[in-house]
């Protein structure tokens, strides 16, 4: 689990030291439910904006104007003197320990229903210690892990990049295939507190969580190619305009969490458990969750407010 903060797939090949096939199937499903570093700069922009800074001032009555022109005074008068960066820090903490929840209770289901069976105990061997071979400790991780997982990142990204550009530049009619995919989405995304445009940018962002931002500020400035900003407040503007609430922000950060893992690795799973079924079953647990959690999350708001 803790390695799946870095990355999912290299948490799902550390799992092969688990002996009892059970639980490490087990480790394998339940990987994807804490982010990787692809999906932490995601939500460390959102809660930034949204929690800590400019978008939240939407509902403490001040005008976006303002918010635009001075946004550092406008976030000093929504953190009433707590630093903006704390209360982002606390929010992201927070979104992280929900995903190791959702791993315990995950974990606990699934060995009691399809992955059923005795603990297997635990015992730590200690081996001789003997002086490390600095030769063999390159070749082992640079050539048997990192060339392995980056060579499957690339066949899988660059095709995935060439299908994302020609969505956003072959039109029917004056409507991009991209637009057409997001309006299919649109009803169902509005029922998660999302849009079509967000639900769109996740599932084209399933070769590389890093792209799903990029995707979304390229629907909404219309352009043909992918998007990178590093200016926070500029981010915040766009998906304000947008018709970003503090509602979206929160089931974004919900569903940036408890999402599909990237195809890196559900590719990763099927060659550690040899079977297709896992990788459905991997793609399908944390997916469902993050629906269930945002429909009940949209429900609840909606009766509040």
């Amino acid at each position: 689990m803790c390695m799946g903060f870095g990355c999912n797939s290299a948490g799902v090949t550390g799992c092969r030291i688990i002996e009892s096939p059970r639980e490490k199937l087990i480790a394998i499903l339940t990987n994807a439910f804490v982010p990787c570093n692809g999906r932490f700069p995601f939500l460390i922009i959102i809660a930034s904006i949204f929690i800590g800074g400019v978008g939240f001032a939407n509902y403490v009555g001040i005008d976006s104007t303002e918010v635009a022109v001075n946004a550092e005074a406008a976030t000093s008068t929504i953190s009433s003197g707590v630093s903006s960066s704390l209360i982002a820090t606390i929010t992201v903490l927070f979104v992280v320990l929900l995903g190791i929840f959702m791993t315990l209770v995950i974990s606990k289901i699934l060995s009691k229903t399809i992955l059923k069976g005795e603990n297997s105990s635990f015992i730590l061997e200690l081996p001789p210690y003997r002086k490390p071979q600095i030769g063999q400790v390159l070749v082992r991780s640079i050539f048997d892990r990192t060339l392995f997982v980056l060579g499957r990142a690339i066949v899988v990204a660059a095709p995935a990049g060439l299908v994302i550009w020609l969505f956003a530049n072959i039109n029917i009619g004056d409507i991009s295939i991209l637009n057409y995919i997001a309006n299919f989405f649109d009803p169902f995304a509005k029922l998660m507190g999302l849009d079509g445009y967000i639900l769109t940018a996740f599932i084209l962002g399933i070769p590389a969580n890093e792209i799903v931002l990029p995707i979304i500020l390229m629907c909404y400035m219309g352009s043909g190619t992918l998007v990178n900003m590093e200016n926070t407040f500029a981010i915040g503007q766009i998906l304000i305009q947008n018709g970003w609430t503090l509602l979206t922000a929160i089931n974004v950060m919900i569903f940036t969490l408890l999402h599909f893992p990237c195809t890196t690795t559900l590719m990763t799973i099927k060659k550690e458990t040899g079977s297709w079924k896992w990788s459905v079953l991997a793609f399908l647990l944390p997916t469902v969750c993050g629906v269930v959690i945002c429909l009940i999350t949209n429900g609840i708001w909606n009766i509040i407010y």
